[in-house]
């Protein structure tokens, strides 16, 4: 058999067709013709080591479509280009071909014969990228497994920088950010700036199966993140895991992460950074040498690549970039207040004991209950003491006390008379504070709406007469006892007005009352 590899591993060292005729041991026109077809089936050296010359035979040898009146020739490079296209599959590409065929009269391979020989010419001819990732189908992500440490200037403390990973699958191009953390908000982001950065989004997103991003990928079913499902579906895209325990699924990515742990991590080991602002200055400026810098085995580089086959078959970013929420679930307490995990906010009270969803973005914090919303707030940016409450969640007690303060109590008092106010002033001056006694007056109100205006005045003269320290239980007898005299003065007005009465001559002994 004619020594295939050796001939095409002469012509790559330079050596003349004569010279490779000689060693060999081979026609002039044989080593012509393997040239030849080599050339215009784009195969070059070098090869893997498992492309024999058996699979070379298959397609330089003389079996190689040498009777087109019998087999039709199959144009490998138009059908490598063909599965580029959206929708474009090799039954559909093989269909066309046999019709090609019988209309000149040729036999057609079969459908598996010729999946076989395109495999193998795009196997042998390092094509094989585009027969599983289509331009624009697929953005695959992950962490990568090394950090860059970075120290306070100050103390001297350790600080951990991690890497986020971005890949597009067909031309290799990269994205890379240095983030301080892992935590779902920043796992967000950073999808975010690689949209940003590619200025495009793939219909696909592959993540693998952190819990930032998957709650759940089982053999029957995937549970999606809320967060994460709701940037997706922002974006337009559609997410779909790796498989669980298939790094094949995601393979670009992980020898992304691997080639970004070497020619980041790795190329700034030496460096020593005193600030994370620093680490994401070098990221980004190792990710541009990544990104521009010649391929090895084929022309261009990943920017190029990007530009030339992939980015026009991309979907276009929206209007505005998108604002990342955090979705989380909560109980409503007792006090109906819910957490961001820094500040406290008011949700309705009727939802007390209620389990709620909220979502969290920079600048707002939004509630739901059974998927509809139910009120949201402005998020505080800084801790605060006083939780963030809106006055119609509150039950009516809870709004009435709000507007308790000195100046209505004494505008209260000073309605119902000249003593009322004298006790409410003494209520609000007696302790260290006003607010000590707003105790008292709320009390002294509830008696005002009990027993009335003029009641509660005179009870408070009456209490001022014999005590110039007035206390609201002193107050609440006398309304009391005071009840209690009406009562028995009423029972006894009515004992004359509804009795039998008669003059003193009727009782009179032997009397009928008649003269």
């Amino acid at each position: 058999m004619v020594n295939y590899r050796e001939i095409l591993r002469l012509h790559a060292l330079g050596y003349s067709q004569r010279s490779i005729e000689s060693s060999v041991r081979s026609s002039h026109q044989k080593v012509k013709e393997v040239l030849d077809r080599a050339e215009k089936m784009h195969i070059e050296w070098p090869l893997d080591e498992d492309i024999t010359n058996a699979v070379l035979y298959e397609l330089l040898g003389d079996k190689h479509e040498d009777k087109p009146s019998v087999y039709a020739p199959i144009d490998y490079e138009y059908i490598h280009n063909e599965l580029s296209k959206k929708g474009v599959t090799l039954t559909l590409l093989w269909q066309e071909y046999c019709e090609r065929a019988y209309a000149n009269g040729q036999k057609p391979y079969m459908s598996t014969q010729f999946g076989d020989k395109y495999r193998r010419w795009a196997r042998v001819t390092k094509a094989t990228m585009r027969i599983t990732h289509k331009p624009g189908e697929t953005m695959q992500v992950d962490w990568a497994g090394g950090t860059i440490p970075y120290f306070d200037p100050i103390t001297g403390e350790e600080h951990k920088a991690y890497l986020f990973v971005a890949a597009l699958p067909c031309s290799c191009y990269l994205y890379v950010e240095a983030c301080d953390d892992m935590k779902q908000e920043t796992w967000l982001m950073c999808h975010v700036h690689a949209y940003e950065y590619f200025g495009r989004v793939t219909r696909l997103l592959v993540p693998d199966n952190l819990k930032t991003g998957i709650t759940s990928n089982t053999r029957y079913e995937t549970q999606l993140n809320e967060s994460y499902r709701e940037m997706a579906e922002y974006y337009g895209t559609a997410i779909v895991p790796a498989r669980v325990r298939k790094p094949t699924d995601k393979g670009l990515v992980e020898n992304s992460v691997g080639f970004s742990t070497t020619w980041v991590t790795a190329a700034l080991r030496d460096r020593r950074f005193f600030s994370f602002a620093e680490v994401r200055e070098a990221v980004s400026e190792r990710l541009e040498i990544i990104n521009t810098t010649q391929f090895q085995k084929r022309p261009g580089s990943r920017r190029e690549a990007y530009l030339s086959e992939e980015k026009e078959f991309m979907l276009p970013l929206p209007k505005y970039p998108y604002e990342p929420a955090v979705w989380k679930q909560a109980k409503v307490g007792n006090d109906y207040l819910i957490s961001d995990g820094l500040n406290k906010y008011s949700v309705p009270f009727d939802l007390i004991g209620e389990q709620v969803q909220i979502r969290l973005t920079k600048n707002m914090v939004e509630v739901y209950f059974k998927g509809s919303r139910i009120t949201s707030h402005k998020r505080l940016g800084k801790f605060s003491v006083q939780p963030v409450v809106k006055t119609e969640h509150m039950p009516s007690k809870h709004r009435e006390y709000l507007k308790y303060n000195a100046d209505e109590f004494r505008m209260w008092s000073k309605d119902i008379g000249s003593s009322t106010e004298e006790v409410v002033r003494y209520f609000l001056t007696s302790g260290s504070a006003p607010e000590q006694g707003y105790k008292a007056c709320v009390s002294l109100k509830s008696l005002c709406k009990r027993y009335g205006k003029n009641r509660l005045e005179a009870a408070c003269e009456r209490m001022l007469a014999f005590s110039s320290l007035p206390s609201v239980r002193t107050i609440s007898t006398i309304l009391k006892n005071s009840k209690e005299e009406k009562r028995v003065a009423e029972k006894t007005d009515n004992s004359n007005k509804y009795g039998i009465t008669r003059g003193a001559a009727y009782w009179k002994k032997g009397g009928d009352g008649n003269d």
